[in-house]
């Protein structure tokens, strides 16, 4: 047979889509699954015409899982970002919007039983090394993606599922303001780098003649905003402790702006160089922090109620996105959000034996 077939489920996962596999079905050599994955998309190409990706960073992703030899967790799941149109695959980063249709899928697969009318699931991510619990509609013994839980970005409404983080803070960088500081300067502009849980360099949106409300087309189009987002990044990653990051995916680059629609903060972020439909969701909780701590860019601009715990809406060019993060005593102490996921397809996806890419 001239392709080899690969058991695959297709999985939307928050505002992402992506190739779901067993750990197993996938070669055990990174450079050979690699190429897999590439072949498996169809990149490096700009329609990945001949793949099932999407042409676009946010369905062109992958999750690898696995049944966890952890005692904190049930299954691990490393997540593998696609590029559209190079021949890599990036392994720097976590996704959280996948991250949502990890516990369906390790339902699904039999890797973790039912419990009950909801099912926790403990997910060890390999990316950044963290535990998140997510908790999966399971009535009747079998997952229920059916429910009234809407998110900005996705049509219809779908079941619940809850997803609560602790200890995120530094996932890639080691600390949750890496520089050591609230604000740095490149290229004589102020910035925040963050990480909780992802990598952020958060800018003014008006300090880069920007109103922060601009449409996703209108950023895309701005090749001289895009390349001073660029040299700043370049700039930002080692001072990050993320060294070189010519050839990755973070940090991302997050513009800021007074909120205008009600909700907490606006955003407009780039992954990396495009910019994002919606926010990640890790990129989301990252804002969302900065939103609460003094003397970052965001700090100023943020629409914040008092209280231990915070519900900070992150809008976005198609709606926002809610995260609640709890403080003690001005420290960080948890975060938590609300996804859907839905199952597409479920088959085998067929890579060619002798390609150039497999």
């Amino acid at each position: 047979m001239s392709q080899r077939r690969i058991p695959c489920l297709l999985m939307r996962g928050g505002t992402s889509k992506g190739a779901f596999f067993l750990a197993d079905d996938l070669p055990a050599d990174p450079l050979q699954r690699d190429a897999v994955l590439l072949a498996v998309m169809g990149s490096p190409d700009a329609r990945q015409i001949d793949g099932i990706g999407g042409a676009d960073p946010l369905t062109s992703k992958v999750a690898i899982i696995r049944p966890s030899s952890r005692a904190d967790a049930d299954v691990d799941y490393l997540f593998a970002q696609v590029l559209v149109d190079e021949a890599r695959v990036d392994l720097g980063q976590n996704c959280g919007n996948m991250l949502a249709a990890v516990g369906p899928f390790a339902v699904e697969r039999g890797l973790v039983p039912v419990r009950g009318g909801s099912t926790p699931v403990r997910i060890f991510m390999e990316n950044t090394g963290q535990v998140a619990v997510a908790h999966i509609a399971t009535p009747d013994g079998a997952v229920s993606y059916t429910g009234n839980t809407r998110i900005d970005g996705v049509p219809g409404s779908g079941a619940a599922i809850v997803i609560a983080f602790e200890d995120v803070a530094g996932s890639s960088c080691g600390s949750l303001l890496p520089t050591g500081a609230a604000r740095d300067r490149f290229d004589g502009v102020e910035v925040t780098c963050i990480d909780n849980g992802m990598p952020v360099v958060l800018v003014r949106a008006e300090d880069l003649g920007c109103s922060g409300y601009e449409s996703r087309e209108q950023l895309d189009a701005d090749s001289e905003l895009k390349a001073r987002l660029e040299s700043i990044r370049l700039q930002a990653g080692p001072r990050m402790n993320l060294g070189d990051v010519s050839q990755r995916n973070v940090p991302k680059m997050c513009l800021v702006a007074a909120p205008r629609a009600g909700g907490s903060i606006a955003t407009r972020s780039f992954i990396p160089h495009r910019c994002h439909a919606s926010i990640g969701v890790f990129g989301a909780v990252s804002v969302a922090t900065a939103c609460l701590i003094e003397d970052t860019v965001a700090r100023p601009l943020a629409h914040l109620q008092p209280g231990p715990l915070h519900r900070v809406s992150v809008e976005h060019p198609s709606g926002e996105f809610s995260v609640e993060i709890r403080q003690e005593g001005g420290r960080i102490v948890s975060c938590g959000l609300v996804r859907t996921a839905r199952l597409l397809f479920e088959g085998a996806v067929f890579v060619p034996e002798r390609s150039p890419s497999a």
